[in-house]
Order: C-alpha cells, then sequence, then structure tokens
C-alpha cells in the first residue's frame, strides 16, 4: 500500500464534490480559534489558507473601524453563529467576554458569536474585517 499522490487527491475531492483541504486538514472544532500573524514570503506571493467556512450557513462580511481607546460589548447573535475576526491594522483585544485574546495586524480569530464578546482598543485604533456565519434556516 502506498501513499496517494496530490493529483490522486484531487481526483477524489473532486469526485466526491468538496474542496481539496477537506482531505488534507482536520475540521475546527467548535472553540476559539486564534491563528497568529505570519511574515510574508519574499520571493513572491504568498498565500494561506486561514479558515475554511462550511456550507449551511448565512455569511456577512463587515468592516470595523475602532478608534483608540473604545470598548464594544457584541451582542450574542443565533445559536451556533461564528465570528471571525481578520486584523487588517492596528490591535484590539477581543473575542468571548471569558477569553478575551490580544489581536495585531494579521492576526485572525475565529469564536462562538452566540455568546457574550467583546472588542477593545488600548491607545491604538483597528481596522477589522469580521465574517460573521449563521447557521441557514431555510
Amino acid at each position: 500500500m502506498g501513499n496517494p499522490t496530490i493529483d490522486t487527491l484531487d481526483a477524489i475531492a473532486v469526485a466526491l464534490g468538496i474542496p481539496l483541504t477537506d482531505l488534507l486538514t482536520r475540521q475546527a472544532g467548535p472553540g476559539t480559534h486564534h491563528v497568529p500573524a505570519t511574515p510574508a514570503g519574499q520571493d513572491g506571493p504568498t498565500r494561506e489558507l486561514l479558515r475554511r467556512i462550511s456550507g449551511g450557513h448565512s455569511l456577512e462580511l463587515w468592516r470595523l473601524r475602532l478608534p483608540p481607546h473604545t470598548s464594544v460589548d457584541g451582542v450574542p447573535h443565533a445559536p451556533g453563529t461564528v465570528e471571525h475576526l481578520l486584523v487588517a491594522s492596528g490591535r484590539l483585544t477581543a473575542g468571548p467576554s471569558d477569553d478575551l485574546r490580544l489581536l495585531q495586524a494579521g492576526d485572525l480569530l475565529a469564536f462562538a458569536g452566540d455568546a457574550p464578546h467583546a472588542y477593545r482598543t488600548d491607545a491604538t485604533p483597528a481596522d477589522v474585517t469580521v465574517v460573521i456565519a449563521s447557521p441557514s434556516f431555510t
């Protein structure tokens, strides 16, 4: 028995109608998911899969700009909702109220949006892309 090639795995993924990454990565659990920023490659473009959002969701894409010394308490969303924050610039502390994380430019944080959560800046403003993935009820 040998190891399959990427081409073989890609053919299997196509046959199953799923992305190749589903065969190569483990599904993230429902807990908080923090991806620290990584340096960009010097020899060309750098692409990183930060988070795959499974089907069956309604997605909202928001841009959140927080001035210095701002505190916002997030209202819990519908059950099963997950928030994904990608920090474009600046620094903030965010996430579930009982598990806040310090984030900086390039960091990604995913957490349960159906529980109390918060966004806080210090002396540095923040520009954040927020993706809210809510279960579709159709």
